[in-house]
């Protein structure tokens, strides 16, 4: 056990001495952070698409104007409403019209302040109008001051006047107008005639918007014309609500909330990062062992202690290598536990407080460990047959299938957790610790962690008693790499006969 101990500390050290290491450890984390940091910070550098309608029907563009202005007034006056009551410099910062139009959303009720909205949309009071005189003057940067996503600060539309198309083209080409709307005569009858004019395909958030608007018009005239009232033509459109519940571990209804929501599937980047961690420090083993093994350095190690012994070792150092890598993994997540309500909001903190469930952290470490030893196991045995590395790049693409399965299967094992897919991959060593911690979220018995645990640690007794016996051998091998054949016959003979003396009984 000493020797092990010394080659494990050899290993171990020869990794985290290095900067390389550590900037590669803590870059990860960091890269996650930035992808989901980075696209909410891009998302609000994005400029405003510029769009023209053409309307043929003489009345959509019109009522789809006042819809937009009924439905950021909502916004403005909603968030004005939450400042008035937090009271605070926040409130105090709003335009005079904001506030005064505020305070008497504030003094309805929850049912009467739609129909006030359309009425400050009107202007036919002294705070109507006011709040309308305030929001045709605004700026673009006061608006976003706001923070707030309202759709005049999205889309802006260019008055077109008697315009024709090709005028328009002109301007789509030149990049001066993002894209423009054509309104048919009659859209009530058909969208025949109803057109989408833009150079970019990606981007079809603005034609979702005005479709949707435009479709709110529409319907609303396709009712009138069919002579149904308000009320009878809401209650034709309700669709039927099946309110989300749970079941508690008191066995009492309870309802589901966000977090309940988000999980089941919070265990997808414990799968994807236990995948990197296995496979990373997996393949480090080989080709430190590969690399040791064709500059001879293994002869010099071999000298002073036994094949297992050194095998052993290196397996330890790397697995002690990899725990590093986890627990600084972990300590992110805690941070961002702690970061997250200042950074995010609570609701955003709620969520990242799921990464840090005992459930979830303390099965992670424990099927990286386990992944790890199997698969260092398979890859260890194979780099002892490589003499160079481009050996072993050949035969590490058959030995890393097996990793490949689990990233196939991860959806939906995470959407059944307790399936027939799930619970059969489960029993299988090679994928029973991205299986099993992709199952954490579900309510597994305690019977199928612990006979799935059982089958996993003797598959990785039987693999390090494998993987010993193909290294004592084929480490000290040059030349041509034996045949799939001749390494089965290894693994078959005693540990204190040698192939060679195996060969030689035979042939006397």
């Amino acid at each position: 056990m000493r020797k092990i101990a010394l080659v494990a500390r050899r290993e171990y050290m020869e990794h985290v001495r290095t900067k390389g290491f550590w900037i590669g450890v803590l870059a990860f984390p960091l890269i996650l952070a930035l992808s989901v940091v980075v696209p909410v910070l891009l998302s609000g550098t994005k400029q405003a698409r510029t769009y023209a309608v053409i309307d043929h029907s003489g009345f959509v563009l019109q009522e789809v104007e006042k819809g937009i202005l009924a439905e950021d007034l909502g916004i403005v006056l909603r968030d004005a409403a939450e400042r008035y009551r937090d009271g605070g410099q926040a409130w105090e910062r709003l335009p005079d019209a904001v506030r005064a139009a505020a305070k008497v959303y504030v003094s309805l009720d929850e049912a009467e302040r739609p129909a006030l909205i359309q009425d400050l949309t009107a202007g036919e009071d002294e705070v109507a109008a006011g709040l309308v005189e305030w929001w045709q003057q605004v700026s673009a940067e006061e608006l976003e001051g706001l923070d707030l996503e309202l759709s005049r600060s999205r889309y802006v539309r260019v008055e077109v006047g008697d315009d024709p198309p090709a005028a328009l083209n002109r301007m789509v080409n030149d990049g001066s107008l993002f894209a423009y709307f054509v309104i048919a005569p009659d859209p009530v009858a058909s969208d025949e005639g109803c057109k989408y004019i833009s150079l970019n395909r990606t981007d079809q958030d603005l034609r979702r918007w005005f479709a949707g608007e435009a479709f709110q018009v529409v319907r609303a005239r396709r009712i009138e014309q069919a002579g149904l009232d308000a009320e009878t033509s809401d209650w034709l459109q309700s669709s039927v609500h099946f309110a989300e519940r749970k079941v508690d571990k008191r066995g009492d209804e309870a309802e589901v909330s966000t977090v309940d929501r988000v999980q089941q599937w919070a265990v997808v980047p414990f799968v994807y990062l236990l995948w990197m961690a296995i496979f990373i420090n997996a393949q480090t083993l080989m080709t430190n062992t590969v690399e040791e093994k064709s500059s001879r350095l293994i002869e010099v190690l071999l000298s002073a202690l036994s094949p297992f012994e050194l095998m052993a070792g290196k397996i330890a150092g790397t697995a002690a290598v990899g725990l590093t890598l986890v627990f600084t993994w972990v300590a992110c997540v805690v941070v961002g536990v702690v970061v997250a309500p200042v950074a995010m909001g609570d609701d955003v903190a709620s969520i990242v407080g799921i990464a840090s469930t005992p459930l979830y952290l303390w099965s992670f470490v424990f099927y990286f460990l386990a992944g790890f030893l199997l698969y260092a196991c398979l890859l260890v045995g194979a780099g002892s047959l490589c003499n160079s590395l481009k050996d072993a790049q050949s035969l590490m693409l058959p030995l890393l299938v097996p990793l490949i399965v689990p990233l196939l299967t991860m959806i939906p094992i995470t959407q059944d957790p307790n399936g027939t897919l799930a619970r059969v991959m489960s029993y299988i060593p090679l994928f029973t610790p991205f299986v099993m911690m992709n199952r954490a979220a579900g309510s597994l018995p305690l019977w199928e962690y612990l006979a799935t645990t059982v089958l996993l640690l003797l598959s990785i007794y039987f693999a390090v008693r494998g993987a010993g016996k193909v290294f004592r051998i084929g480490i000290l091998m040059t030349g041509k790499p034996p045949r799939l054949g001749e390494v089965m016959r290894w693994l078959t003979a005693k540990e204190d006969i040698s192939p060679a003396e195996r060969e030689a009984d035979q042939v006397s």
